[in-house]
C-alpha cells in the first residue's frame, strides 16, 4: 500500500511554512520536509499583498519540495484572522420511521447546517456537532443505533469572510498548489499539542502568533468555543521599538533573548547596551523596562482570552487549564502570568503529541504548531466520531454478508469493537 502523505500550509503573519509529513508503521507522524520564507504579504492572519504571498508561498513549497524528494500539489491550508466568527445552531431532522438511527441520517442532519443563511460576504468554513438530541432525550454524544423519529442537534458553525477566503486560493493556486482542505488554525495546532485526556477534561488552547491570538475550547472530545483575537507577538514587538526607541530588528531581537512576561522576575540591575544609529553612541536598556512594556500587552493579550473563556460558558470546566502555543509562548514566564490572571493551570504545548521519528527536529517548536497540526489533519477527523463513524461505515458491507454466519463470533466482536477500533483505524490508513 502506498504511503499517504500530506502537505501543510500554515500562511501566518510573521512566517509561511510548509510541512510534508506521513504515518509510520506505528501510527506516528514523520515529517519528509519542511520550508519556511519570511510572510510580508500577511496582516494579523489576512492576505494583503498577493504577490508577496505567492513569492513567500513558492520559497517555501521549495525548500519542503527539496528535502523530502516529494512532487508537492495538494496542500491542507490554515485560516485565522479577526473576521472568522462561531455560532451554536440549533438542527433537526424528522425520520421516516422509528428504525435506528444510520450514519446517513447524521450525515443529512450535518449537511443540513451547511445551508443556513450566514451574514452577507462570509461563508461557513466548519460545522461540527456538540450533543444529539433524539425524541426530546437531551446529552446525546453518538446517536447511531438509537431509535427515535425526531433527530436534533446543537451545531458549532465557524464562518470566515469570502474574500479571505478567495485571496487565500488565488495566492495558492498562483502558486501551482490546489488546497484540499481549509482548515481554521486553533482546530490544526489542536491536532498537535493537545492529548485526548485534555480534550475530555476540558481544556482551552490559546495559540500565540506573530498577529492573531487563536483560541479553542473543549470539553468532553469536543470543540466548544473558538475566537481569533487580533493581537498577536508582533505587537509586543512594536510596544518595544516605541518604549525603547530601538529599530523593529532590535526590538524582535530584546523580546526573543531577553523578554520576560513577568516585571518581578527581572533583575533590575542587568542592561543591554544596543549599537547606536550611525556615528551615535551604543544604547544602553534595562531588561527591567523591557519586561515592563512585554508584561503591560501581555496582561491585555490574557485579559481578551479570559473573556473568551469566560463567554464560552467553560470556565469552571477546564479541569485540563490552558496549553498555551504558538511562537508567542516561547517568552520566559509566560505560564505562570497566565496561571495568575486565570486562576487555570497552565503548560506550553510542543507539537511532539502524535510526532515519531523525523527528519526535523526543528518542527517540535511550539511555533510549528499550527503547521503541524495541518498534516495531522489530513489524516485524522477534527471530531473523533467522524472516524469511528468511517470504521463502522467500512466495517457495515462486511457484518452484512457474516449477518447469517456465526453469531457467537459477530457477538464478541460487536463487544469488543470498542477495543479494535484504533487496529481497524490504522489499517485504513
Amino acid at each position: 500500500m502506498e504511503d499517504k502523505i500530506i502537505v501543510g500550509l500554515d500562511i501566518g503573519t510573521t512566517k509561511i511554512c510548509a510541512i510534508v509529513g506521513k504515518k509510520n508503521e506505528f501510527g506516528k507522524l514523520e515529517i519528509l520536509g519542511m520550508g519556511k520564507a519570511v510572510s510580508d504579504g500577511v496582516i494579523r492572519g489576512i492576505v494583503t499583498n498577493i504577490d508577496k504571498t505567492v513569492r513567500a508561498i513558492s520559497k517555501a513549497m521549495a525548500e519542503a519540495s527539496d528535502q523530502s524528494g516529494i512532487d508537492i500539489r495538494i496542500v491542507n491550508v490554515g485560516i485565522a484572522g479577526q473576521h472568522i466568527k462561531s455560532a451554536v445552531h440549533h438542527g433537526s431532522i424528522t425520520r421516516e420511521t422509528d428504525e435506528e438511527i444510520t450514519i446517513e441520517d447524521l450525515s443529512r442532519l450535518t449537511s443540513d447546517m451547511h445551508r443556513i443563511v450566514t451574514p452577507p460576504g462570509s461563508e461557513i468554513i466548519h460545522v461540527m456537532p456538540q450533543d444529539y438530541i433524539v425524541d426530546y432525550e437531551e446529552g446525546i454524544m453518538d446517536p447511531v443505533g438509537m431509535t427515535g423519529v425526531k433527530l436534533e442537534a446543537d451545531f458549532h458553525i465557524i464562518t470566515a469572510q469570502t474574500n479571505a477566503i478567495n485571496n487565500i486560493n488565488k495566492c495558492v493556486k498562483k502558486a501551482g498548489l490546489e488546497i484540499e482542505n481549509l482548515i481554521l488554525e486553533p482546530l490544526a495546532s489542536s491536532l498537535s499539542v493537545l492529548s485526548d485526556e485534555e480534550k475530555e477534561a476540558g481544556v482551552c488552547l490559546v495559540d500565540i502568533g506573530g498577529g492573531t491570538t487563536d483560541v479553542a475550547v473543549f470539553y468532553d472530545n469536543i470543540i466548544r468555543h473558538t475566537s481569533v483575537i487580533p493581537f498577536g507577538g508582533n505587537i509586543i514587538t512594536s510596544d518595544i521599538k516605541q518604549g525603547c526607541m530601538v529599530m523593529e530588528h532590535q526590538a524582535e531581537l530584546l523580546k526573543t533573548k531577553f523578554g520576560k512576561a513577568i516585571a518581578e522576575e527581572a533583575s533590575p540591575n542587568e542592561i543591554v547596551s544596543i549599537p547606536g544609529l550611525r556615528n551615535r553612541p551604543p544604547k544602553e536598556i534595562s531588561i527591567k523596562n523591557l519586561a515592563h512594556i512585554i508584561e503591560a500587552r501581555m496582561q491585555e493579550i490574557i485579559e481578551l482570552v479570559h473573556t473568551e473563556i469566560i463567554t464560552s460558558g467553560y470556565h469552571k470546566k477546564l479541569a485540563a487549564g490552558i496549553v498555551v502555543t504558538g511562537g508567542g509562548s516561547q517568552l520566559t514566564n509566560l505560564s505562570q502570568l497566565f496561571e495568575y490572571m486565570t486562576g487555570l493551570d497552565t503548560r506550553v504545548g510542543y507539537p511532539n503529541e502524535h510526532l515519531g521519528k523525523s527528519k526535523v527536529d526543528a518542527a517540535k517548536s511550539p511555533m510549528y504548531a499550527t503547521s503541524v497540526g495541518l498534516v495531522l489533519s489530513g489524516f485524522k477527523a477534527l471530531d473523533m466520531r467522524e472516524e469511528r463513524y468511517e470504521i463502522e461505515k467500512s466495517g457495515l458491507g462486511e457484518r452484512k454478508k457474516q449477518k447469517q454466519g456465526n453469531k457467537f463470533f459477530s457477538n464478541i466482536l460487536e463487544k469488543t469493537k470498542g477495543l479494535l477500533i484504533d487496529d481497524f483505524d490504522d489499517k485504513i490508513n
